[in-house]
């Protein structure tokens, strides 16, 4: 369920306290504070997407292109061998192959 924001009206006008409260969307807003009895209204927020670190994302940003883009080199590990293969990145000091067991 949608957990929403409320804000209490003080008697003056002014904004007063906020709280959260978890309801339906189906559920009507809230008119008072639930323990004080005090006037509230919704506070409306922006939704919370989970764009910037997704898998999908992440993904993307590590395509050899992106990578390469950023000076970097990459290095892809072969399951059998155990040995690192460059797969991204132009700098000419870096080695083609890795091998873990000569390090």
């Amino acid at each position: 369920m949608p957990i929403y924001v409320y804000q209490v009206i003080n008697a003056d006008g002014s904004e007063g306290e906020m709280f959260e409260v978890e309801q339906s969307m189906s559920d009507a807003p809230l008119k008072q504070h639930p323990r004080s009895g005090e006037p509230v209204r919704r506070v409306f927020q922006p939704p919370n997407l989970a764009t910037k670190y997704t898998p999908g994302a992440t993904k993307s940003k590590l395509e050899n292109k992106n990578v390469e883009r950023a000076g970097f080199t990459k290095y892809e590990r072969d399951k059998l061998t155990g040995t690192y293969h460059r797969t991204a990145g132009a700098d000419k000091r870096a080695p083609d192959t890795i091998n873990p067991s000569q390090l």
